[in-house]
């Protein structure tokens, strides 16, 4: 269980701070998005977080515990539960997206929107790629002193090449002067 908030709460005590989070993690599971204060929306995260989680479980505990939290607002845990769960089975954390949209007109509060993340998963090939870049660095200047070494063959090496290139233009030619015919 996390440790409770020190200091002051949203909108009055820890009793009615722990059902406004309820209200707005059901609203959120509902409408996949809502539009709310950031202090709320940052408050709310790490709840919305963890009532996924449990709907990726899926067992029986999962789904009474989850109860107990959106205090038996069934629809909710159905949508969390059969909707969400699915779509977030291979992500493997950040399921939820907080973006800020400016002040409200009334009191200048500011504002934010916490949406759920239901898009596929791409595979983790950018950290591999990333560790590869630092080999990828280190590889130059291996081939540096290498090409040195190699300036001599590299001529005597190149000429072959350069006449099969020359060869297969020269097929290239001839065979779109046939098909022009």
């Amino acid at each position: 269980m996390p440790k409770p908030t020190k200091g002051p709460r949203l909108g009055g005590g820890p009793a009615h701070e722990r059902l406004l989070l309820a209200n707005l993690a059901a609203a959120l599971f509902v409408h996949k998005s809502i539009k709310t204060t950031e202090t709320k929306a940052k408050r709310l995260r790490p709840l919305a977080e963890r009532l996924i989680t449990l709907g990726k479980r899926g067992d029986l505990h999962a789904r009474r515990r989850a109860l107990t939290v959106l205090r038996s607002n069934k629809d909710a845990a159905h949508v969390l539960f059969n909707e969400i769960a699915p779509l977030v089975a291979d992500r493997e954390g950040g399921y939820t997206r907080i973006t800020k949209v400016g002040n409200r007109k009334g009191d200048n509060a500011p504002m934010a929107v916490i949406e759920l993340v239901l898009e596929p998963v791409t595979p983790k090939a950018k950290k591999s790629a990333a560790k590869a870049a630092p080999k990828a660095e280190k590889a130059p200047k291996a081939e540096k002193a290498a090409e040195t070494e190699k300036v001599e063959e590299a001529p005597v090496e190149e000429a072959p090449v350069e006449e099969t290139a020359a060869e297969e233009t020269t097929v290239e030619e001839t065979a779109a002067e046939e098909k022009a015919e």
